[in-house]
């Protein structure tokens, strides 16, 4: 989820033809797209939201996700400071 999340214009083209991604990738497409139950995405979403690789954004009845692209320049960072 986060490789497709790096590059949401190639991974959900559907969503790019309806909406774009102004507030980040719909769950809905992420659901389509992984092919598992709306429970197991959501659950996945909210472990990789609260370990703050995603940034999640409320719209109407939609929840939509992004990268939190600092995050992963911060673990850059630590990972080639540390090994």
């Amino acid at each position: 989820m986060l490789e497709w999340l790096k590059e949401p214009e190639i991974n959900f083209p559907d969503q790019l033809q309806h909406s774009g991604f102004e507030h980040g990738v719909c769950v809905g497409q992420i659901q389509a797209k992984a092919g598992l139950t709306q429970s197991t995405v959501s659950e996945y979403l909210s472990i990789l939201q609260r370990a703050g690789f995603i940034e999640a954004k409320r719209v109407g009845q939609w929840t939509y996700y992004k990268r939190n692209e600092g995050a992963f320049e911060a673990l850059s960072k630590l990972i080639q400071s540390n090994l």
